[in-house]
């Protein structure tokens, strides 16, 4: 694939969005693009998972504490 001189970018900038070559500097970026294994992505999934559950809780355990101690107070 030929690449687009200064001059050519600058013309098709001025002349509007060309989709052709829109889509030709998307799949070039994609082909840049490191995709993770599946294990990496399965292990990550858990480990964020882990981390929503643990912060909920913590969340939940520190409201109820404040709903015990309202009522303690009223």
């Amino acid at each position: 694939m030929a690449k687009k001189t200064e001059a050519e970018i600058q013309d098709t900038q001025k002349s509007g969005f060309d989709p052709a070559g829109f889509f030709d500097q998307t799949k070039e970026e994609l082909a840049k693009v490191v995709w993770p294994s599946r294990q990496q992505v399965i292990s990550e999934s858990v480990a964020v998972l882990l981390m929503v559950i643990l912060s909920a809780s913590l969340i939940y355990l520190v409201d109820n504490f404040f709903d015990w101690a309202a009522k303690q107070v009223f």
